[in-house]
Formats: structure tokens, sequence, C-alpha cells
């Protein structure tokens, strides 16, 4: 299928060729046939991918600030390595979507197929959709009116927040697509609307729609104008939709408004604002965000969890269905703000041109007939069945930014990679010349030239994908965890027979740091000491679901649980862990966990996301029979007391090149598991048996 998508490294806006989206448990998958270019937001994207890397940091000064910190402590190369990872991402384009649903995931009702609905679906011939973020079209709305459904609710939003009552007088600054939406439904509200914009073409139009549209570069002072109208009351609400770099709006806001008055943000300005202004008048200032409540709550657009509505009275579906019902009852014009349809194919009309349109708003055509194909081949090369060839799931940071520039590195035959969406997936495909882009990872599974799969997956889809690989009879790497709970753990348990390779990606133990500790070292028992300063994570993400990331613990410092074992070359037989807080329960970042080795040795993993980013982020620390070896973020190794061992100095390596290339050779060329499974079960409970000692504040044996 075809899709829009944004390079930030080239600037270019493109028509790509991408796999077609799967339907998901609780997703809707729509054909499109209209979708609505947002000329403001989308032409923020272009022009940020085509400014250059000195202009793209002073748009973003925060970002640089987090490069310089991750230069001092991780290094120059590995920090612009991410960097130009993170620009080299594709960013797919818009969110105002219109089509026919042609499939319904499992657990959604409501919704069947052959319906024509709404969504903030993508500019792309097909797209799923969480049903929460999906609405049905009334018969009288064409599609391309229903296209201004999602734009419409932001404007919405902005006056809900506002809560204007009749005989009321609101400005709406920036009569762009919102801005005009926003303020006829104000007048369908019954207020007075003073439409402010420096595009005279735009205050026209505001003006046929019953709005007092003024341009303040003909002389016009809008302060002024809006006091002269209110008796010097004032405005009872202001609502500024425009998008600008300057100051002066939100004065000018303050100013115009009555004692006591509204202002709601919906656009993009600065803020610099005046004590003074806002204290003598008491004004409410409120930045409104997207479509409504629901927005940015993964429980309720992607686990489609609904807010009851005696509580909450307009989520983001809600208003959607609000903007539609206007529509069709004739109370919201939108047709007359369509400035041009494009087909699909002829999509650079818009955007080669972007920065410089007085479009208010285009409306992108699809072809009725388009091939919604789950498979796109990128390149020509044949893979023998049986000779090493690779299949990636999953296309995230880890598999852009680590394992793909090593399995490049030392020439690796990869064959398919699949993603959810498709759109990284192939754009990865053709950095790295792999055979095919795919959104159905189980193509991989029956298919004879693809002899290893890779999992880089969320951690709760782990467990299910390696077994369901090894029963395929594949070799099988995924990245850590091996699983997140015991019923997954037991399931592969059941599956392994030794016969195909499974390696965890717990890549510390292959670092130069780590084989030379082991080294100087020996076998004797010892005392180890990991620091993990992991850095906070919001709360919000999903590595802390313990249903679906498993927590930190479970999820990431099993690398350091690992490493210990490999170090004193024995398994772990007990755990304790206790954690930061006055009573946590299941879930922890900030944590010492206690280790009982077999053979006597101990370990101390201290895993802390309250730390400093300018220090070290990883720390080893070994003693043993009088001697001490320390590491310093697997760059400086430095023995105490050691023979025939004083120091190594590295640029930053934690072992991923060195086991991805040992990976490989043992695939193409047989040989022993790269880590033993006992160990790599050992492991896993010992994770599971920290989150237990946390609830029982016990030491847990592992059995």
């Amino acid at each position: 299928m075809k899709q829009i998508i944004q390079s930030f490294k080239t600037g270019e806006t493109i028509l790509e060729e991408v796999p077609a989206p799967q339907i998901r448990r609780g997703y809707v998958l729509i054909k499109t046939s209209r979708t609505l270019v947002s000329l403001g937001t989308e032409r923020m994207l272009v022009e940020f991918g085509r400014a250059n890397l000195l202009q793209k940091a002073m748009q973003q000064p925060d970002r640089v600030k987090q490069v310089i910190g991750k230069i001092k402590t991780e290094g120059l190369r590995p920090t612009l390595q991410a960097v130009f990872n993170k620009l080299g991402q594709p960013l797919p384009l818009g969110y105002c979507n219109v089509g026919t649903v042609v499939a319904v995931g499992d657990g959604v009702t409501g919704f069947a197929i052959g319906d024509r609905v709404v969504s903030n679906g993508q500019h792309a011939e097909y797209v799923c959709i969480p049903k929460n973020l999906v609405a049905h079209i009334p018969d009288h709305v064409s599609d391309e009116c229903a296209a201004f459904t999602v734009i419409g609710s932001i404007g919405l939003q902005g006056i809900r927040l506002c809560d204007p009552k009749i005989g009321e007088t609101v400005v709406v600054v920036g009569l762009g697509l919102i801005g005009l939406i926003t303020a006829e439904l104000l007048i369908a509200n019954g207020c007075r609307v003073i439409g402010i914009d420096l595009d005279a073409n735009k205050v026209a139009l505001a003006n046929k729609k019953g709005i007092i549209g003024i341009n303040p570069g003909e002389g016009t002072d809008p302060v002024k104008l809006v006091n002269s109208l209110t008796d010097n009351t004032g405005a009872d609400g202001v609502i500024i939709t425009a998008s600008a770099k300057t100051d002066e709006i939100i004065a000018q806001a303050a100013k115009m408004s009555r004692k006591r008055g509204k202002i709601i943000l919906v656009g993009v300005i600065g803020l610099n604002i005046s004590r003074a202004d806002f204290y003598e008048k008491e004004l409410t200032f409120q930045v409104s965000c997207s479509y409504g409540p629901g927005r940015y709550d993964d429980n309720y657009e992607k686990e489609g969890i609904d807010y009851p509505l005696p509580f909450v009275r307009w989520t983001e579906q809600r208003n959607f269905t609000a903007i539609l019902d206007m529509m069709n009852r004739g109370r919201l014009d939108v047709a007359s703000l369509i400035t041009e349809r494009v087909p699909l194919a002829e999509f650079g009309k818009i955007y080669n041109n972007i920065g410089n349109r007085d479009a208010i708003a285009s409306i992108l055509e699809y072809p009725e007939n388009s091939n919604p194909a789950e498979t796109v081949k990128i390149t020509d090369g044949t893979f023998a069945p049986g000779k090493g060839g690779i299949g990636i799931i999953g296309a995230g940071n880890f598999t852009s930014m680590t394992m793909l520039p090593a399995l490049s590195a030392i020439g690796a035959p990869i064959y398919s990679i699949a993603s959810a969406a498709g759109v990284t997936g192939t754009t990865l495909a053709k950095k790295y010349k792999i055979g095919q882009s795919t959104t159905d990872y189980k193509s991989m599974l029956g298919d004879p030239a693809i002899d290893l799969i890779m999992i880089t997956t969320r951690h709760n889809e782990h467990a299910g994908m390696v077994v369901e690989s090894l029963k395929a009879g594949k070799h099988v790497f995924v990245e850590k965890p091996l699983a997140i709970d015991r019923k997954g753990l037991e399931q592969i348990m059941k599956v392994y027979d030794g016969s195909k390779t499974l390696t965890v990606g717990f890549n510390r133990r292959f670092s130069p740091h780590a084989v030379q500790i082991k080294k100087a070292v020996g076998d004797a028992p010892m005392n180890v000491i990991a620091t993990m300063n992991a850095g906070m994570i919001p709360a919000n993400v999903w590595v802390h679901d313990m249903l679906v990331g498993g927590g930190r613990i479970i999820g990431e410092a099993c690398h350091y649980m690992d490493l210990i074992t490999y170090l004193t070359g024995s398994k772990i037989k007990a755990v304790c862990m206790n954690a930061m807080g006055v009573n946590p329960q299941t879930n922890t970042d900030n944590a010492s966990i206690l280790l009982q080795y077999e053979n006597g040795s101990t370990g101390v993993i201290n895993y802390f996301a309250n730390g400093s980013k300018d220090y070290s982020k990883e720390r080893i620390e070994v003693y043993s029979q009088e001697r001490t070896i320390i590491s310093d973020n697997f760059q400086l190794t430095t023995g105490y007391g050691t023979r025939n061992f004083s120091k190594l100095k590295t640029n930053l390596d934690k072992g991923h090149n060195s086991q991805f290339r040992l990976l490989v050779d043992r695939v193409k060329n047989g040989g022993g598991a790269l880590i033993p499974f006992d160990e790599i079960v050992n492991t896993t409970l010992a994770g599971f048996a920290a989150i237990e000692s946390l609830k029982t504040r016990e030491w847990v044996t592992i059995n």
C-alpha cells in the first residue's frame, strides 16, 4: 500500500510503498477514501525536516542539552550514532482519516465491516486504529466533509475548556483551519465571535460566516477593537489557534480580556507572560490537549478502556461524534473551507511547496482499488534455505541503533524484517538492504529461507514468539527478558529441546571488560557489586506496566543478574530485594537486590532511576582474594592487586557486537549455546524472585 512519510534526515516528503497493517485485538482496520492535510501542523513537520542540523538544534535547545550530557557519559561516537538514528526514523504524516471498515479485531463492538468511519489515521491507503479513536459517519455527511472531524475536535476541546455562554464575546486568534472551525462552532453556541488573522483571504471568509474578522496588518488595533465592541468590558474568552513564535499574541490576549476572563491556547506561541496583565484581571490561562479527554492515555486509546460518560461527558471519541452531528444537522459548514482536492499519487502538489501555500484545506483522494499486501519486497537477493538467513521481528530503537548496525558490519544475511505499522521496518529494510518488509511476522515462521528469528518486540510478546519460533524449527534470539511471568517461562521450557539455539540478549557477559574481569579473577568465590544509574523513565511508559513491560527489574536488572552469574561461574540460589519508598509492593526502579550464589559468591545489584545523568551509567566492582577490579561504564576497567592485568580502556563496549558475531557464526556453523539454557532460566527466575521478595519482604529461594 502507499503511505506518505516525512524524513527528518533528508527533509523529503515521500509516498512510500509499505506493507499494509494487520488487524489487531481492540483495533479496526480501515480502507481509506479521503484524508485531510492539516497544513499548519504538517507544514511545521516538513519545514523541520528540511532544516539543516544547526537549525534543528536551535529549534530544540532541550534536546541539545541531552545530547551534550550523553556525550559526557557515553562518548561522542555512540551519541552521534543515536542522534543520526533518531533523525533517520521517518514520521508518518496525517491524522484526519475517513474510510470504510474492512476488518474488526477481537474485543471490538459497535463496528462492522462496511461501516463508514472517521479516525485519527494517517495518510495511508489502509490504517489500523484503536476502537476509541474511531467514530461512525452519519449518512448525510460526505467523506470529504467527515475528514474535518479530528481537526474540528481540536477546536471543540478548546471551546469546552473556555466554557462560553450564550451572548458572550469570544475572540479567536488565528483563522487557519482550526480557527475558522472553532469560530463557527462558537457562533452555533450563541456567541459573538471576533476573529483575528493577518491573511486577508481568511478574514474575508470569516466575515462570510458571520464572524467579525479583522486584520491587524491593515492598521486595526485588535485590543482597541475588542474593547470598543464590548463597551470596554473586554472579551469573555480568547481562544488562540495561531502558530507563531512571538509573545505579542499572549500579551494582546490578556489586554483584550475582561476581568476574570479565560484564555485558552490551542496553537503554539511564545509564552513569556506578563504577570501584571494576568494579576490585575485574575485571568485564567489553560493549554488545550488535542482532541479531548483520553488523549495520550494508553488505557483509553490503546487498551480501549472508556471513561464512564456520567463522569467524563466528552472524550476524544465523543467529541468526534459531536462534530459529525453538527455537520449532519447543518450547524457546521466545512465544505466551504476546501481549497483543493488532490489524488494521492499527486501529493507533491501539496507538500512540495507547503510553506508558501494560500490553501486552507487540502483533501487527498485515494484510489478505490488498492493492494493491501502485508509483505513488500525490497531487494532482489535470494536466500538459500538453512544457510543462516535471518528474520527480525520488531523495528524499534534497539533494532535500528544496535542490532542492525552490528549485523550489517559482519555481513549477516537478513532476509526479512517485521514491524507493526510497516513504515519503520520498510525504512530499515531499505537502509540495510534487507530482502523484504512485512507486517505479518508469522510469515517468517514457515519460510525455509529463514533459519534464525530475532525478536525485539515489547516484553509481553517475547515468550509467545519464542515458543512459536521454536515450534517452527528456528534458531531464536530474543532481547531480554525471556519472559515476564512464570507461565511464559514454563511454556518455553516445555518446547525447548536443545536442537536449536536459544539466546537471550544478555550482552554484557560478551563485553571485553567482562571477559577480562573473569580471566583476571578466575573461579574463586567473590563479591560483586553492580550499579546501574538507569535514569528516570516516565511512569506512563509501557516498560513500567507489569503486564506489558514486566517492570524495570524483570526487564532490565536481569542484565546484571546474568553478568554476575557469568563472572562467578555459578547460579543464583536466593534473592532479596529492598526498594526505596514507603510501601512498594509490586514494582520499582529504585532498588537494591541481594543475590546468594551456589558457590558461596554474593552479588549486589543497585538499580537506581534517581541519579544524575552526568554520572556514569554502569559500574561493576569485583572483590576476591585481596584483589579488586573496577569497571566504569564498559569503557575503563582497572585491576588492583591483580597479576598480569592492570587496565583495559576501550570505546563504550557493552558486548553487543561480540554477541551477534558469535550468534551468527553458531547458527551458520553449529556449536553449543552461547549462554547455557539453565543459566537463562535461572536468571529469569531470579527476576521473578526479586519481585516476590519485594512483596513478602523475605529472601526467596529459587527452585
